[in-house]
């Protein structure tokens, strides 16, 4: 017959467990501890505590309460139980770059299995970080054959927790293979499985962050919201979690940026830094520094930027393309453009490449580089087509006028800036359509339809003082002050006047474009659109049309 205290400790037990099924993880953690100090946990409460200690935060706590699981279901002689403890212990280490812990204790995980001979759920779970492995090396083949093995072991054995991790993972190494259609099908039946329940709280809150990431690589801001705000609400009903709400306020930055409430994206990323900051420093550190970093560029805070995205690659996240961006908008365009050359060089993944194309045209364009701005966006064309993305189509169709702006091409570019356009509208994103505007602006100016221009520049100038885009408005300012400038010189664009100055210099054709980095055709176009607006059919005219306005 049990004791009175045996009694008591067997209520208090219960009532641990109880806490740890409702979730309040920290109650359970605080319950759990203090019944093992009397030595009365089993190992699956010792597999409780380690949970609850992972979930608050104490990084350490978890591992020692795992570790001692392990060790007291190897004991007993059930192997699983023991190879499932190793598995969770390993994880977090890996996540936290521990590699050689990590990998130590999924090795003996494996050779736990393989000496017993057991065929079970567990090899399912190994062979998740085996997929990990494959897609960090960059073989995605590889990632997509362990991948899809766990989940046909997760569904022989009813699984639901190994079927969300390995469909996700499998979800994303067929983006990776550009399989998007399907990829992004996967991740949504994970979630869906999360959203429902059905999924445990660990990773429940690792499919979470790893959907939500892939959808911002993709460029699918709608998938984003949508399942950023799925997120936000699963961290706001668990107060006491710790690992996961770091990260989902870095999201939230994500999305409220592009919908253009930057103050509310500057204060939800400083939240970010604070939470990922304590009690130890989280894997995710880097992108919120990346995030920030980005905000204080377009806000026109360039040395708090050049700062955050030093920090941001101290904790391990590439700083481009944003360090090339603040490096062209501090006007310091050979440095931009030698980093952002660099980084397309060394970035093999179509979803890297994806990120870098847009401002590697833009930095590229500046430097005088046509032919690198012209490749980059054809390849930025192809992988849009091919992920199906509005935002990347949206970036393809800007990046396409602006080298059509660049050879004097303003009708074609005004086809392109057109579908910018509605994309962009499309998706909320006020910043990026303002900038489409500024290019409709130069591309009616080309045209001679200088009322039109005025309007979108000063449609997008409204935009960027309301956001407090300070580089963009002085960008737009001084258009402004320059087509006020020319307005005497027959509508002709700021680039036209350059070339009717040098036609009074006695240039040729080939001279301007070496003079000016265009090709030859471009120059030719641009000579065809000044004498169509100036009504003249000579160089000499052209010539004669300088002196008397004073464009010489």
């Amino acid at each position: 017959m049990a004791s009175r205290a045996e009694v008591a400790v067997l209520a208090e037990l219960e009532q641990a467990r109880d806490l740890f099924a409702r979730q309040a993880w920290r109650d359970a953690y605080t319950r759990l501890s203090a019944i093992d100090g009397d030595g009365a946990l089993e190992p699956d409460d010792l597999l409780r505590l380690g949970t609850a200690a992972y979930l608050i935060g104490y990084d350490d706590e978890c591992a020692t309460a795992l570790e001692r699981a392990h060790l007291a279901f190897l004991g007993r002689g059930e192997i699983a139980q023991a190879v499932q403890a190793a598995f969770w212990l390993a994880l977090p280490m890996l996540l936290r770059g521990e590699m050689a812990q990590g990998g130590g204790w999924l090795a003996r995980a494996q050779r736990l299995l393989d000496d017993a001979r057991l065929d079970g759920v567990e090899q399912g779970y190994l062979l998740l970080p085996v997929g990990i492995r494959s897609m960090d090396s960059g073989d995605v083949a590889g990632a997509q054959a362990a991948f899809s093995q766990a989940m046909k072991i997760a569904d022989r054995f009813g699984e639901p927790d190994l079927r969300a991790l390995a469909g996700q993972a499998l979800g994303r190494a067929l983006i990776g293979m550009g399989e998007v259609a399907r990829g992004v099908a996967l991740l949504d039946e994970a979630m869906v499985a999360v959203t429902a329940g059905e999924v445990s709280p660990v990773p429940s809150g690792m499919i979470y962050c790893s959907v939500v990431e892939a959808c911002h690589e993709l460029f699918d801001l709608r998938r984003a919201h949508e399942w950023t705000t799925a997120l936000s609400r699963w961290c706001d009903a668990h107060p006491d979690l710790v690992p996961f709400r770091g990260q989902c306020l870095v999201h939230r930055c994500q999305v409220l940026q592009h919908r253009g409430a930057w103050p509310d994206a500057m204060l939800e990323v400083r939240r970010a830094r604070e939470r990922l900051s304590t009690p130890a420093p989280q894997p995710a550190l880097g992108l919120a520094e990346y995030q920030l970093a980005d905000l204080h560029r377009l806000q026109g805070d360039f040395a708090e930027a050049d700062e955050a995205y030093r920090r941001a690659s101290e904790w391990g996240y590439p700083p481009q393309p944003g360090l090339a961006l603040l490096r062209l908008a501090q006007g310091r365009t050979g440095a931009a453009a030698t980093a952002i050359r660099q980084a397309v060089q060394e970035t093999t993944d179509r979803l890297g490449r994806a990120r870098l194309l847009a401002p590697y045209v833009e930095i590229m364009l500046a430097a005088g580089e046509i032919e690198a701005a012209r490749a980059g966006t054809a390849e930025l064309k192809e992988l849009a087509d091919g992920f199906g993305a509005p935002a990347l189509q949206a970036a393809a169709q800007h990046s396409q006028a602006a080298v059509f702006l660049s050879e004097g091409d303003a009708p074609a570019a005004l086809a392109a800036l057109r579908e910018a356009c509605r994309l962009w509208s499309g998706l909320a994103a006020p910043y990026e359509l303002a900038r489409s505007r500024v290019l409709i602006g130069l591309a009616r100016q080309r045209l001679g339809d200088t009322e039109t221009a005025g309007l979108e520049l000063d449609a997008a100038r409204r935009v960027f003082r309301s956001l407090g885009a300070k580089s963009d408005l002085n960008h737009v300012d001084a258009l402004i002050r320059r087509r006020s400038a020319t307005a005497s010189a027959g509508g002709l664009s700021p680039r036209e006047v350059e070339v009717v100055r040098l036609i009074a210099a006695g240039l040729t054709n080939q001279a301007i474009a070496e003079r000016l980095f265009l090709s030859e055709k471009t120059v030719a176009r641009h000579v065809s659109n000044i004498f169509t607006k100036l009504g003249i059919s000579s160089r000499s005219a052209a010539t004669a049309y300088a002196y008397e306005h004073g464009l010489v």
